[in-house]
């Protein structure tokens, strides 16, 4: 009977989660666009700051724009643009099997199409916190905790924890999801920075 009851929470904890998640999906495929300020920390395992940076993005669909003092990155959904904010920027392809997150990933709170298994740890008042754990072993974190804004299915917080012990926490303040943005936000255009090489 214990054994049961633990079953049924789990399931109940899983489909809660998912339910979550893609309300958060769900949402940004409605909206034209959003934008938001972002910082990004990173710590070791002993608690260590290792660094810090702030920014703006702006995401539609599964595009993203980041802007980090002059650095920006470019992603239309096929294409990333790494904009040095001088003279290069270097083009790739967008590698949806890669063992790293990107943020559209974290942010959309698509993990219900991807090889994660999803947990509810906390639900609170407007908040949720969702615990996803890979199940592919070779990527090179072990869990991501995202918390939700249940009230606007929207990811606020992303926690990931990774394999080397570092610690990366991602929040994002002063969402907008009511902004139109046109899809050459999400382009690097040479035209509008002569004289940078592009290296792909």
């Amino acid at each position: 009977m214990v054994l049961f009851a633990a079953l049924a929470v789990t399931a109940f904890a899983q489909n809660d989660a998912k339910s979550i998640l893609n309300k958060v999906n769900n949402n940004l495929k409605s909206i034209k666009g959003a934008t938001a300020d972002f910082s990004y920390s990173t710590k070791d395992r002993n608690n260590h700051n290792l660094g810090a940076i702030s920014g703006k993005i702006a995401l539609k669909g599964n595009k993203y724009f980041i802007q980090q003092g002059a650095t920006q990155i470019f992603c239309n959904g096929q294409k990333v643009w790494n904009f040095n904010g001088k003279d290069e920027v270097n083009l790739g392809d967008v590698d949806n099997s890669s063992s790293t997150l990107n943020p559209q990933k974290i942010l959309s709170g698509d993990f219900v199409n991807m090889d994660f298994t999803s947990r509810l740890i906390a639900n609170q008042g407007s908040l949720a916190v969702v615990e996803l754990v890979p199940t592919d072993k070779r990527k090179n974190f072990t869990k991501v905790d995202i918390t939700v804004n249940k009230s606007r299915s929207l990811i606020t917080k992303a926690v990931v924890y990774e394999k080397g012990g570092n610690t990366v926490l991602f929040k994002l303040s002063n969402i907008n999801t009511n902004v139109s943005l046109p899809d050459s936000k999400f382009v690097f255009d040479p035209k509008t920075h002569p004289g940078v090489e592009v290296i792909d």
